[in-house]
């Protein structure tokens, strides 16, 4: 198995929101990838006195042990799981319950012998790269949804995060853990697979470099690094153009691939 991840801040002033791991067990042909993008909240008041970073890494190293030491836990157990013992670290100083309590959207991927299963919250992505070149994008669209101009104002935003009709993430409540897309693929069906946070994931959403075949093709020949370096020229040219076309100019970006 090869595998390569990519992390990389959005802006060298602020830290970095993502958080990446890739398991190989020590035994077996198995192992897994997590991959997490720490939501920025805005400016003011969100319940809790811990960091977005603080909060990712936490919830990135439960998925990552558990999704390596429990095989018996389906992807959405172990979501659940992490979910709930990310939020015992903090139950007793925040609240939990305010809208704007960290969270982050999430992209799960594992591998045995026999079977690729994946789960993917809100607008993180999932490759998956059939033997014969064919890829399969696996993506939660409920954001896609939601109108542009609702997206750009944070109450409007916040009336529908969490909610039924809106879209999901992972913060605190371990049952959001039932809303994710997953599913399995006979491993057999997988020669490889990437998981993408919408800042790297731009290059083919936002810009339209290509499609995610191509996006597959160019991490198999150089790796996360040039798909972020490809979005990192896209942005710079964008707004040189005269538009940014996100809300942020340069988005933390993270990518992880996968050859099985």
């Amino acid at each position: 198995m090869r595998t390569d991840l990519l992390s990389a801040p959005g802006s060298p002033e602020r830290p970095n929101e993502d958080w990446a791991a890739a398991v190989r067990p020590a035994a077996g042909a198995g192992g897994a990838v997590v991959v997490l993008d720490g939501v920025t909240p805005p400016a003011g008041d969100v319940g809790c006195v811990h960091t977005v970073p603080w909060f990712t890494a936490r919830l990135g190293g439960a998925l990552t042990e558990l999704s390596g030491s429990r095989r018996d836990m389906t992807l959405t157990e172990i979501l659940s799981s992490a979910i709930e013992r990310t939020a015992n670290h903090h139950r007793d100083t925040c609240d939990l319950s305010h809208v704007r309590t960290p969270q982050a959207t999430v992209a799960l991927a594992r591998w045995d012998e026999e079977t690729v299963e994946h789960l993917v919250l809100s607008d993180a992505v999932l490759l998956l790269e059939s033997p014969a070149g064919g890829v399969t994008a696996v993506r939660d669209d409920r954001l896609d949804r939601i109108p542009r101009e609702i997206l750009r104002s944070h109450e409007a935003t916040d009336r529908l995060r969490n909610r039924e009709g809106g879209f999901f993430t992972a913060a605190a409540d371990p049952s959001v853990a039932a809303r994710a897309v997953t599913g399995t693929t006979p491993r057999a069906r997988v020669r490889a697979l990437a998981a993408l946070t919408d800042g790297a994931a731009r290059w083919v959403e936002l810009f339209g470099a290509g499609d995610w075949a191509d996006c597959c093709a160019l991490l198999a020949k150089e790796g996360p690094r040039g798909l972020v370096d490809r979005v990192r020229a896209r942005e710079a040219a964008d707004a040189a153009a005269g538009g940014v076309r996100r809300w942020k100019l340069h988005d933390d970006a993270t990518a992880v691939w996968a050859e099985l």
